[in-house]
């Protein structure tokens, strides 16, 4: 409670000029007892008593705490944040195998019985795409209760002290008994988000999930996401994280499921294979193959369909030599192709068109210079 009051208790204050406003009072609630005694009590044996400019402002705690707890958040890595709009997502009916097998390990309903899902594969085979096609599915079977998707091109998304306040953040979203629990936790403890690790998870998750019935509240095997750990800040961070959530899944501390995808760094290899994980993972390989070509042109196709009955182009557009001449520089790896597509829909050029021809004109110039049939290598001459 704020207040701007004068007190007039000597002679001299009452002969001053009284304001034109009226007399505030504070009113009684039944809500905030406690308040209005304090204010009572302030004002006793106040006598001619007159507020100048009065101005009440009414301050409840109730949710100050989950508001500093997005505060130490990252909601900018939610798999439904606007900052990654649009996010990348697999293209209708492709890798449908692999988000058929997520899935199933999401609902309990394959061989995969390990609550933690390792996707590994390099730069650019399309896991965060896997990870957020997976998380939409998900959603309506209220199987999903938290996603972090790095970036380490983003600086506020790489940031390891915020992973499990960000998890924390979105189960109080969905469970409000569990909201209730780490509010006040907050509110007692401000510093919590910035103690360690395995503090935030204990204090944040572990015990306050201790005091939910997980079941009722329909927590009990959601899937939590995270995409791109190697693309959190620090190695250490990224080996403290994998083992604090091995240990509560082997501990069952927590109801959760836990996929996770990473590039096949050795630190990350080295702990998913250690003795203390290796029995609670399974892990999925996401290779690049040329096996994926149909899927490729799929993309391509349709995607390029969509561009050339936007601008009125022929239905010769592309031609069928374009299409196959991007699927093989594709090579498997859909970063290639999507920068591609990017490139030739792009509103601030000369058109489709002639966006297309240079791509054409690149992948046969720029490929003799690689020397290999590596689309990596050739994305390196887009860069001055």
């Amino acid at each position: 409670m704020q207040y701007h009051y004068s007190a007039l208790h000597d002679p001299e204050s009452l002969n001053s000029t009284p304001p034109t406003s009226s007399p505030a009072i504070l009113p009684p609630t039944t809500s905030s007892p406690l308040r209005y005694d304090h204010a009572r009590e302030m004002f006793r044996n106040a006598h001619d008593f007159i507020l100048n400019n009065p101005q009440f402002t009414h301050f409840s705690s109730g949710g100050f705490g989950i508001e500093r707890l997005l505060k130490h958040s990252i909601p900018d890595a939610f798999h439904n944040s606007s900052a990654r709009y649009p996010p990348p997502k697999c293209h209708l009916g492709t890798r449908k195998d692999y988000i058929a097998l997520v899935n199933d390990w999401a609902l309990g309903v394959s061989d995969r019985k390990e609550p933690i899902l390792w996707m590994r594969g390099p730069f650019g085979i399309g896991k965060s795409a896997v990870a957020q096609s997976c998380a939409e599915a998900l959603v309506p079977m209220n199987k999903l209760v938290a996603t972090l998707f790095f970036s380490r091109s983003n600086a506020n998304r790489d940031d390891p002290r915020r992973v499990f306040t960000s998890i924390a953040y979105q189960v109080a979203a969905i469970c409000p008994s569990f909201r209730e629990i780490v509010d006040k936790r907050m509110i007692d403890d401000p510093a919590l988000a910035t103690k360690s690790l395995s503090t935030q998870f204990e204090d944040l998750l572990v015990h306050p999930l201790g005091r939910v019935n997980t079941a009722d509240r329909g927590l009990d095997g959601r899937v939590v996401i995270i995409d791109g750990l190697d693309e959190c800040r620090g190695t250490a961070a990224q080996c403290e994280i994998i083992q604090i959530i091995a240990t509560s899944t082997h501990n069952r501390t927590t109801p959760f499921r836990w996929f996770i995808t990473s590039r096949p760094e050795d630190v990350i290899i080295r702990t998913m294979n250690s003795a203390a994980v290796s029995p609670i993972r399974s892990c999925i390989e996401l290779p690049v193959s040329r096996a994926i070509d149909h899927e490729i042109l799929t993309y391509l196709t349709d995607e390029l369909k969509e561009i050339q009955e936007s601008y009125g182009l022929p239905g010769s557009w592309p031609s069928e030599e374009a299409l196959a001449l991007l699927v093989k520089h594709g090579a498997g790896l859909w970063i290639y192709v999507a920068t591609m597509v990017r490139f030739i829909k792009d509103e601030n050029s000369y058109g489709p068109k002639d966006q297309l021809r240079i791509v054409l004109e690149f992948v046969k110039n720029v490929s003799a210079k690689a020397g290999v049939d590596n689309p990596l290598a050739e994305m390196d001459f887009f860069i001055p």
